[in-house]
């Protein structure tokens, strides 16, 4: 084995050199050590791939799948890479554009129309007796048919979980002819599905304002060639119970899968140990005689002082190291890995709200006992739609920073995928819950005959199977909105609802149908006005509402915010790498291809800043950043005042799976936008803060509001003090006071002081607001600072509705197109003011930017 260094992190990298030879790794029918750990995987990721494009049902007919094993014809295919993904392999080989680029993506339409076989080259010197040999796809998006030395192995539909085959009677092996021991392996990847209602719940969905129709597909995770003894591990499951005197136990469930025709005598050896703290190792052996088929073996381990896992700002994220070895006599069977965390995660109902009247659901969740206040945003990944330009480090990097953000939790609500592996990991290590839609079930609609249902349901198992052990994982949900397009509510309830008798058989972890809109449709299925409050309505109506006056008026009173959504543009930087230099500013076709909202991000920086900040391009894209963060920040704030009756807030997005100009707060080339300060300021687990009702002041009228303290960490304060400052325009003081605080309670949230001041004779158009909170020894612990606007907030209304009703003219007079179309930006698309698109040399640019 190697060792290889990534981000202060030991990744181990398997020598495929060296499991398959003579002499390499031990196997079943040798004698290893436990502690060595050893098990035969052949990894056949990396760039050694070839991809070949062909008409649909033509690859068969032609003989792709029985391309002779010794051939060297693949070497003129293009180049591929797994994991990875067909777009991304046809960028690098050049047949098509960047289609992150400009408008490229309309370009690369065709690409899902056809089918893709991928071939795969590779030795085997060693021979399989008294061995099962199993090659093993982690994820194929989204159908594939599978050969092996012209032996069809199989078929698969379903992106998001894995499947395998057993190759003993089709691998050839010779350890000294070359040509003897050449394997092939092929893989068609059948055409993109065009209907997400289809495959929902079993692939990605493509579409949502932040996309355009491009159906991803590709090898997307991992292959891998497996060798174990004729029993062999099925499945590993760490269940963990936290008793009332403080011991716990870690129930091993063990599914054993016996290949041989009888039964087999097999000894057990578990250890178990800290794995990121110091620990005695617990030993346990045991025999135990397993019947040919699958079975489940448990064995308890009892601790009498566990380590817990905690939330970061709850406590250490202390994890285990389960290591288990199956032998027969000194013949070695299997061995697994698994690391697991020993918590306890509950759910309570918020106070405030009745059950069944109110609500149909708790929505509050306690880790080991203690309240969880939930700080997130929707995940919004992967990191890219096209996971071929992935990489783990930039999983880590972004997981990094959503904890140095102070989020404490990463949703990954229904538009997106169960993640890879190591989004968990990386969350298990640095404390962070996962708050999860188990499928993307981000539609209305599902095919509802009872084999489709019992599809979705396999799919949805395989998948909180692989993910069960992590402890971050701390909620289960069924949809996202699922009601809201459904031409069924009760049905769709009912589905949502098996779904989670379905998924809670597999794991102890609280569960909840859907996170519904308060629309008619979610209350024709039976749920109720207070479910949850989707904070969008700022942005979809956008003047309907200044955005203080919004979310004091329209999203108030709700027992949790599943998504608040605010949009902006990625820095100047990050937009030269996706939008051509001629489309630049003043903006061009290419911005509303990327889903920028032109008419909605120059109202919003106009609510913020009382003007559409158009006066550069780089004064403009830090306008939008600056008023998404603004915005986020005061409704965070509104929001978390409301503890514990409101018990978690989800931003939507943390990042977006392609370049855009949307929801994101750190953009698609990891690159924070100024947004993300706000949030990290608003997201506090500690929070100082000022409480007002309006961001426009007279200044013949007394400055009014109120200070709080939120704390969301289990440790109190006494003896603090705050300091509270107003400046002008020139940051010239006008006024300050220090406040003393007697004591701070752990888990609060309290209105302190109230302010009363005439200091605005002096400002000419914008004041600013600065609060320090100090401990007993003067030390600071929390910081916050606003800014607000010399104005009239009623005649700033009133103009803010007049430009709605001049933007939905704008959006749907005229048959423009209506919400998605962005031709009604440039008036050469419309037709309009005597404007025509007749020459491709034109480059119109958006209207309201002359």
């Amino acid at each position: 084995m190697e060792h290889i260094f990534k981000n202060g992190k030991i990744w181990w990298s398997i020598l495929t050199i060296m499991l398959f030879s003579s002499g390499g790794y031990s196997q079943p029918n040798t004698t290893f050590s436990h502690e060595n750990k050893e098990q035969s995987v052949r990894d056949f990721s990396g760039m050694k791939w070839r991809m070949k494009m062909m008409l649909p049902g033509e690859g068969i007919k032609r003989g792709l799948h029985k391309l002779p094993s010794e051939d060297i014809e693949t070497l003129v295919w293009n180049n591929a890479e797994v994991p990875g993904d067909v777009y991304t392999d046809l960028w690098k080989a050049g047949v098509i554009d960047d289609p992150y680029f400009g408008r490229n993506s309309v370009k690369a339409q065709w690409v899902q129309q056809y089918e893709w076989w991928y071939a795969y080259q590779f030795q085997v010197k060693e021979g399989v007796e008294n061995q099962v040999v199993d090659i093993k796809f982690e994820g194929v998006d989204y159908s594939c048919e599978v050969w092996l030395n012209g032996h069809y192995l199989g078929k698969n539909e379903g992106a998001l979980s894995g499947f395998s085959f057993n190759v003993n009677d089709y691998l050839r092996i010779s350890e000294h002819d070359y040509l003897k021991g050449q394997n092939m392996l092929v893989v068609k990847i059948d055409p993109a599905p065009q209907v997400n209602a289809f495959v929902a719940g079993k692939k990605t969905p493509w579409f949502g304002d932040y996309w355009r129709d491009l159906a991803p597909m590709g090898i997307w995770r991992p292959v891998k060639m497996v060798r174990s003894g004729k029993v062999r591990f099925n499945d590993v499951y760490a269940n963990t119970t936290i008793n009332e005197d403080g011991s716990a136990d870690v129930s091993m469930e063990l599914t054993i899968e016996n290949t041989n025709a009888t039964a087999k005598d097999m000894n057990f050896a578990v250890s178990l140990k800290g794995k990121n703290f110091e620990s005695e190792e617990t030993k346990i052996e045991f025999n135990q005689l397993v019947a040919p088929g699958l079975h489940k073996v448990v064995k308890n381990i009892h601790l009498d002082k566990p380590k817990l896992w905690w939330p970061w700002d709850l406590g250490d994220p202390n994890l285990y190291l389960a290591r288990i070895s199956l032998k027969d006599n000194e013949v070695w069977h299997d061995y697994n890995e698994t690391t697991f965390g020993i918590r306890e995660v509950t759910s309570k109902w918020n106070p405030g709200f009745v059950k069944d009247v109110d609500v149909t659901f708790p929505r509050s969740t306690y880790i080991n006992g203690k309240f969880h206040f939930i700080r997130s945003a929707c995940w919004g990944g992967p990191v890219d739609i096209f996971t071929g330009r992935t990489s783990k480090e930039e999983y880590f990097e972004l997981i990094k920073m959503a904890k140095e953000m102070n989020m404490n939790n990463i949703r990954i609500f229904g538009w997106h995928p169960p993640e890879i592996p190591e989004f968990y990991q990386y969350a298990d290590e640095m404390g962070l819950t996962i708050w999860q839609d188990m499928i993307p079930l981000g539609t209305g609609n599902i095919p509802m005959e009872e084999e489709n249902v019992a599809q979705i349901f396999n799919e949805g198992v395989k998948v909180i199977k692989e993910r069960r052990n992590h402890p971050s994982l701390i909620m289960m949900e069924g949809g996202e909105e699922m009601m809201f397009r459904t031409r069924d509510p009760i049905a769709g309830r009912k589905f949502l609802e098996r779904l989670g008798d379905s998924l809670q058989a597999y794991a102890k972890l609280p569960y909840v149908p859907d996170s519904p809109m308060t629309d008619h449709v979610a209350q024709q299925a039976g749920f109720k006005p207070k479910e949850a409050v989707h904070a969008l309505r700022y942005f979809y109506d956008m003047g309907e509402w200044l955005h203080e006056d919004w979310y004091q008026t329209k999203a108030d009173g709700y027992p949790i915010v599943p998504e608040f959504a605010i949009t902006s543009v990625p820095s100047v930087e990050s937009l030269k790498k996706f939008i051509p230099k001629d489309e630049m500013w003043p903006p061009g076709l290419s911005w509303g291809h990327h889903w920028a909202d032109l008419t909605r991000l120059r109202m919003q920086n106009w609510d913020v800043f009382g003007s559409e900040m158009k006066g550069s391009l780089e004064e403009f894209v830090n306008a939008t950043q600056d008023a998404q963060g603004i915005i986020f920040q005061n409704g965070i704030e509104h929001f978390r005042r409301d503890k514990p009756s409101l018990s978690a807030i989800a931003l939507c997005h943390y990042i977006t799976y392609g370049p855009d100009m949307k929801w994101a707060i750190v953009d698609n080339y990891q690159k924070p936008k100024n947004s993300y300060y706000y949030v990290q300021k608003a997201y506090q687990p500690l929070l100082v803060n000022f409480e007002f009702n309006k961001r426009r002041w007279h200044t013949d009228e007394p400055f009014v509001g109120n200070i709080w303290v939120v704390n969301d960490f289990y440790k109190s304060y006494e003896d603090c003090t705050i300091k509270f400052k107003v400046s002008n325009d020139e940051k010239k003081t006008l006024f300050k006071k220090t406040y003393d605080v007697a004591a701070i309670d752990e888990n609060s949230v309290k209105q302190l002081f109230s302010i009363s001041e005439d200091v605005l004779g002096k400002v000419k158009g914008r004041f600013y607001v600065e609060l320090e909170l100090l401990d007993n020894d003067g030390k600071q612990i929390s910081h916050n600072d606003y800014f607000f606007l010399i104005g009239d907030q009623a005649q700033a209304t009133k103009r803010f509705q007049e430009w709605k009703e001049e933007r939905l003219e704008m959006e749907n007079g005229n048959a423009h197109g209506g919400y998605g179309s962005y031709y009604f930006f440039f008036d050469e698309f419309t037709r309009e003011n005597g404007k025509d698109y007749d020459s491709g040399i034109q480059r119109p640019t958006a209207i309201g930017f002359d």
